[in-house]
């Protein structure tokens, strides 16, 4: 029997304009109680962008959960049923739980608009950076990383398919990591244009505060299964759950390895639940022989639906 995943994408997934291909009031009405909770109008913010807004960490992350959760929602609406598996691309793992029934929409957009900010403040603007390598492998990329570090931070932090990496840490070592990655081999190093360096040791200071926030938060059992991007296993404690998104912030997003894990565990048909197509661009790079469809409007759902059903 076939299984299915449904996946959340975190930050770079944004655009102005998206989730317009959606014919529902589902979607509005998650905006709406998302907006609610901000205090300002994050449809406006979506579709029109008139303050610039859209890309500060702070406002793509709850923008990012609540194109997650109304996808879903429409989803359901419509009749879909539930997948076996549920996960999330960094930022996307809040999505998840809150699919799963783990975290209530109102608390996890309070949540991650507080993440942004912490993000935003755990290093002073302008010192960090994030830099693609395509074309190395992970092992040679990691010792790159290592050896170009000195004093200073640079790691992998996301490993999302394979020849595809992306490493985060302070400005110059991450220059210098990515100019060793390309006398290494790499094909290609390209600067991200992105204002944190997320998922290194830089965001530490955030991830403890973020522990903080979470202590306060009520966290429940998920009612489907979510691989976590720390080490690509399940949690159902509410503990554990608190302490792999703490861990998340400041550790490497296995994107490769969460993917092969459900496969190796039967996984052969996954659906993006977001904007844009960005993890199923990386899906098919992981894994050629799956099924993998990116849910962007009313249309391609309905479609899915009929021919998953």
């Amino acid at each position: 029997m076939k299984k299915t995943a449904f996946l959340f994408p975190g930050q770079g997934s944004q655009s102005i304009g998206m989730m317009s291909g959606f014919e529902t009031n589902i979607v509005r009405g998650t905006f709406e109680e998302a907006s609610n909770v901000l205090g300002y109008d994050l449809w406006t913010v979506v579709q029109e962008d008139p303050d610039d807004r859209l890309g500060s960490t702070e406002v793509t992350q709850p923008a990012l959960l609540a194109a997650g959760i109304a996808t879903w929602r429409a989803w359901k609406d419509e009749g879909g049923a539930d997948p076996d598996y549920l996960a999330g691309h960094s930022l996307g793992e809040y999505s998840a739980l809150v699919a799963a029934g783990s975290l209530a929409f109102d608390d996890a957009v309070s949540l991650v608009a507080r993440r942004g900010q912490l993000m935003q403040q755990a290093t002073p603007p302008g010192s960090g950076a994030m830099a693609a390598i395509l074309g190395l492998d992970d092992e040679v990329l990691v010792e790159v990383c290592a050896k170009a570090a000195g004093d200073q931070v640079v790691s992998c932090a996301n490993f999302n398919s394979p020849g595809q990496v992306v490493i985060a840490g302070d400005n110059d070592a991450v220059a210098r990591a990515g100019e060793a990655a390309l006398e290494a081999g790499a094909r290609r190093a390209v600067t991200l244009a992105v204002s944190v360096p997320s998922h290194c040791l830089l965001m530490k200071p955030a991830a403890d505060a973020m522990a903080e926030v979470l202590a306060t938060l009520t966290v429940k059992e998920p009612s489907i299964p979510v691989l976590h991007n720390v080490d690509t296993a399940t949690a159902v404690n509410a503990d554990a759950i608190r302490q792999a998104l703490v861990n998340q912030l400041w550790q490497p997003v296995r994107w490769s390895a969460t993917v092969q894990r459900l496969v190796e565990m039967g996984v052969d048909r996954f659906a993006e639940c977001g904007p844009g197509k960005v993890l199923s661009g990386l899906n098919r790079r992981i894994c050629r022989s799956c099924t993998t469809v990116a849910l962007t409007g009313t249309d391609i759902l309905n479609d899915t639906l009929n021919d998953w059903s």
